[in-house]
This record gives C-alpha cells, sequence and structure tokens, in this order.
C-alpha cells in the first residue's frame, strides 16, 4: 500500500523536473567565442567569465552575461514563465538558457556553469522540496503516535475478544500512511505549481506562511514604484534658459553614481545638452554635489545643502520651491557662483498593477499594509494616496526599517498564528527580508543577493503574484485539512465495518488500499 501510494510522489517529483530536464538536454555543447576577430567553438566547460560568446538566432544563451553588441527580443519563458519575449540592447543582462527570439549578440560572460541564475533556480526547486512546512511536521510527529496508539488498542481488543481476525482487521484499516504521504505531496505539488509560474518558495514552511499572512510591509522604491526617476520639469531664474540649467546640472551630475544624478546626466543626454567634464567634483554626504568648470562654481542639490553653503535666492524662490515640494515631487536644486539658478523636479513612477493588487490584498482580509521609504512625508504621502496605502513611515534609513519591522514581529500576539511578510526588491532590503516572518524579493531573475535574501524570489517584477501566492498558500492548508477530515472519517467508518464484521482481514486490506488514494488524489489537484 505504501509503495503504491509513493509512485505518486515520485510522479510530482517526476513532474517538477521535467521542464529543467528538458532544458538541460538541450544545453549546447560547444559555443562560439570570439578570439582576436576571429569565431572558435570550444566546448561549453571551457568558457570563462570575459569571454565574448555569439548566440544566433534561435539559440540558447548558454552563460549569463551583457550584451556587448547587438539586440534582440529574448523568450525568457524558461525562468520567469512570461510568454511574451522581452527586448534586450547593448549594455543589458542576459541569462542562460534564456532563447534568442530574433536578432543576433555577442555577450561578455560573467557567469558560467553552477554561478548562473538557471543553475541556482534548480538548486532552489530541489532544496524547497526538503524544508518541511510546521503542518507537515506536525502530522508526522502524530502518525508516528497514532501507529503506538493503534498497535496498543489493537492489543487490548485482543485481550478482551481473542479474536485474532478483528484485531487484524482494525490494524489494516487503521494504517496512517496514507495521511503521511498526502501531506508533503500537497506542498511539493503547490510549490512546483509556483516554480512553473516563475515564484521559488524554500520550503513548504513559507508557503504555510503565507496562508497566515495579515501583515505586510512595502519598502517603496524598486517595490511599489520603478525605482527609475524621471524629470518632471525644469525651472530656471534670473533670465537663464531651462538648456543652462539641465547643462551645469549635468556637468555637476557627471561623476556621481547616485540616482539623481544619474537620471539628470541621462536626461541631459538624450536631449543632446553639451556636457563638459568637470575640473574638479565634490560629493557631499547624500546631500548635494558641488564642482568646478571652466571658471563656474557649479552646485546641485537639496534645499537644505542650498542654505548651509549660503547660495543666495529670493523669498519668491523659496516659495516656490516650497510649492513644488508639498506636490510630493523631488526637487533638486542648481546654483552658479553663489545665485540660484533654477531648480529641476523628479517623479518616481508607479509600477504597473500596484493599485489594483493592493486592492485584491484587502479583498483578501490583509488587515495591515504599510509602506517603508526613506523619502520625505510628501513624497511617501503621495505615492500611498495614489495606491490606496493607508499607512506608511518615511526618512527612513536601512537601519530604521530593521528597527520597525522588529518593533512589529515583537508586538505579534504570541498565541496567533499570524505572519508578517516584507517585500523588497532583495538588494538594499536583505536584513529585513531575512528577518521578516516571510521575505519576499521582488524581480529577483539575475540577482544573487536577492534570490539568497529571500525567502519567496519572484522572478518577473510582478507584484500581482503575491496575492496569488497568498491563495495558493491557503488552498494547500486547505486541502491539507480535507485529507485530515476524509482520513478520519474514513478510518471511523472503516473501524466500524470491521467491528460489525462486515470486513474481514482482506476486506479491511482491501478497503484500506482503495481509501488511500481518495487523500493523495486530492492533494494532486494542487499540481493543476
Amino acid at each position: 500500500m505504501i509503495a503504491s501510494a509513493r509512485v505518486f510522489i515520485d510522479y510530482v517529483k517526476i513532474k517538477s523536473h521535467s521542464a529543467i530536464n528538458s532544458l538541460m538536454e538541450l544545453k549546447p555543447e560547444k559555443v562560439k567565442i570570439l578570439e582576436e576577430g576571429r569565431a572558435i567553438e570550444v566546448p561549453i566547460e571551457k568558457v570563462k567569465k570575459g569571454d565574448r560568446v555569439i548566440v544566433n538566432l534561435g539559440e540558447r544563451v548558454p552563460v549569463d552575461g551583457l550584451i556587448e553588441e547587438g539586440e534582440a527580443m529574448i523568450d525568457q519563458s524558461s525562468l520567469t514563465g512570461e510568454s511574451a519575449p522581452v527586448f534586450k540592447k547593448k549594455g543589458d543582462m542576459v541569462l542562460s538558457f534564456t532563447t534568442i527570439s530574433s536578432g543576433n549578440l555577442i555577450i561578455r560572460t560573467e557567469k558560467v556553469g553552477q554561478e548562473t541564475t538557471f543553475e541556482k533556480i534548480i538548486g532552489l526547486v530541489e532544496q524547497s522540496q526538503k524544508n518541511k512546512a510546521p503542518i507537515y511536521a506536525s502530522i508526522d510527529r502524530f502518525a508516528n503516535w497514532y501507529i503506538v496508539l493503534t498497535v496498543l488498542g489493537s492489543s487490548i481488543v485482543y485481550f478482551f475478544s481473542r479474536d485474532v481476525h478483528l484485531v487484524l482487521g482494525l490494524l489494516l484499516v487503521s494504517c496512517a500512511d496514507d495521511i503521511a504521504i498526502a501531506t508533503p505531496l500537497a506542498l511539493m505539488s503547490a510549490i512546483t505549481h509556483s516554480a512553473k509560474h516563475g515564484a521559488i518558495i524554500k520550503g513548504g514552511d513559507y508557503l504555510e506562511a503565507m496562508a497566515k499572512v495579515e501583515m505586510i510591509i512595502f519598502d517603496k522604491t524598486g517595490t511599489l514604484t520603478k525605482g527609475k526617476l524621471t524629470i518632471e520639469e525644469i525651472f530656471s531664474f534670473n533670465n537663464r534658459k531651462k538648456e543652462e540649467v539641465l547643462s551645469l546640472a549635468a556637468i555637476a551630475s557627471s561623476g556621481s553614481n547616485h540616482p539623481i544624478s544619474q537620471t539628470v546626466f541621462r536626461y541631459a543626454k538624450e536631449k543632446n545638452i553639451f556636457i563638459s567634464e568637470p575640473e574638479k567634483l565634490e560629493e557631499c554626504g547624500g546631500k548635494g554635489i558641488i564642482a568646478l568648470s571652466k571658471g563656474k562654481k557649479i552646485i546641485i542639490g537639496k534645499l537644505l545643502f542650498f542654505q548651509e553653503n549660503n547660495i543666495r535666492m529670493s523669498e519668491e524662490q523659496a516659495s516656490e520651491i516650497k510649492k513644488e515640494i508639498s506636490k510630493g515631487l523631488n526637487v533638486t536644486l542648481v546654483g552658479c557662483n553663489g545665485d540660484l539658478i533654477g531648480f529641476l523636479t523628479l517623479t518616481d513612477e508607479i509600477k504597473p498593477k500596484v493599485k489594483e493588487t493592493i486592492k485584491e490584498f484587502k479583498r483578501l482580509g490583509v488587515k495591515k499594509i504599510i509602506m517603508l521609504t526613506g523619502d520625505n512625508e510628501k513624497i511617501a504621502q503621495k505615492v500611498s494616496s495614489e495606491i490606496g496605502i493607508d499607512e506608511f513611515h518615511a526618512n527612513l534609513l536601512p537601519a530604521d526599517k530593521l528597527e520597525y519591522l522588529r518593533k512589529c514581529l515583537s508586538k505579534k500576539d504570541k498565541t496567533s498564528s499570524s505572519k508578517v511578510a516584507m517585500v523588497g526588491d532583495g538588494v538594499n532590503d536583505a536584513p529585513v527580508l531575512a528577518m521578516a516572518d516571510v521575505g519576499i524579493a521582488m524581480g529577483a531573475i539575475g540577482s544573487d543577493s536577492a534570490i539568497e535574501a529571500a525567502d519567496i524570489a519572484l522572478m518577473k517584477d510582478d507584484l500581482s503574484q503575491i496575492p496569488d501566492l497568498i491563495k495558493i498558500g491557503r488552498a494547500t492548508m486547505k486541502v491539507i485539512s480535507q485529507n485530515l477530515l476524509m482520513w478520519g472519517l474514513l478510518n471511523i467508518f472503516g473501524l466500524a465495518l470491521v467491528f460489525s464484521h462486515i470486513l474481514n482481514p482482506s476486506g479491511a486490506a482491501t478497503y484500506n488500499f482503495i481509501t488511500d488514494f481518495i487523500p493523495i488524489i486530492n492533494s494532486l489537484r494542487l499540481f493543476r
């Protein structure tokens, strides 16, 4: 009976690995690399970091790397589950086991072999099947005790009845092998289903936790918003042209890695604004930048930074700046030789489907939805009101976010089974993702830190997958509860048939064998 039931376990394992195995079979044995301007074919095992790999239309990308030449439509369905190909150009990252639908590429190798994203995902899927959920561990312990109680009960029945056939019937009817197998089967089926759609759950314990989530905390930048600032408007003062304001801002931004600086520099290049290289550049701790260029002292940054550096501005100019700040926009001032000459307003675009997803969380009964951000109060208020989040906390450093989550976890009722989920991009949010009951990393594809930090890694940058995970978690727990109920009722009915002598030992064996498959088949529904 146990052997027959375990066939279903093997079936799910085979199904969960079939897609992976089919891809592994298509792994190219030979790869074309460029050496001294010539294409040379080498075994894939010989490819190393820094090699330039040639991949043509219809071929699978053999490595993780950056596009050096060419443009292409890439089919990433093997990693993300999304059916539509994605456009990639020079400088973009491409991942192994994705397929070129159109175009040809030359790729500079970054990762090979076991270091690639694909190999890491395979490892996670295999590891997820080993991590037991609390409910599975509880049922496992119950099954062990149940065997002892069954033997003791049967011994007592034999002591009073001396009926060997009755005792054998009781033992055969009351086997707990079906429920012991149906529970991990349900968890494995749900995890496999999720992996197929680009959500890697690291174990049944996190799937069970998703079913109990009552508080979700979001980091704003890169999670609710795209994390890519765009310039909304350019303001100029003192008869200066907007092009000059942008040009001077871009000169000061040219040597900085700050997101605002990079946005300003990129925007100026798109507008074909001349950008000379500054002779001197000084970044001042996230407040702003001071640059020297052709006898001009350029300063860009926040209002407070300008006040600290005694940059001249009229009350009318200050009033206009505060008016834009009150709208929830990011305002970057531009000064030249001690005078304010203008400012730029920037905004971070909200991701698609965010508002609908927040509504779905509320519909699912999530009690608290909270946003954390390092941005100012006005920006936080603007974003939260647009997407329908009632509670937010602004001006937070990474350490403040960690402390806030710690307080949330400590305030939880110890008797409650409710869980706190933290959603972030997995890069800057690794500490809070690790601390939460369930850490969910968005858009983890290609990010080692995201895959390692989170309990659940979403390959696609799609927030709407999280309500689906809650539904899958709840559906799994519901199936397990149904299995327990069916097992209990079937056992009671079987015992009644044995005690009434309707079932002899062979009949009890047949009854148990047939009813074993009912909870197991119920668990397999989750695989679909």
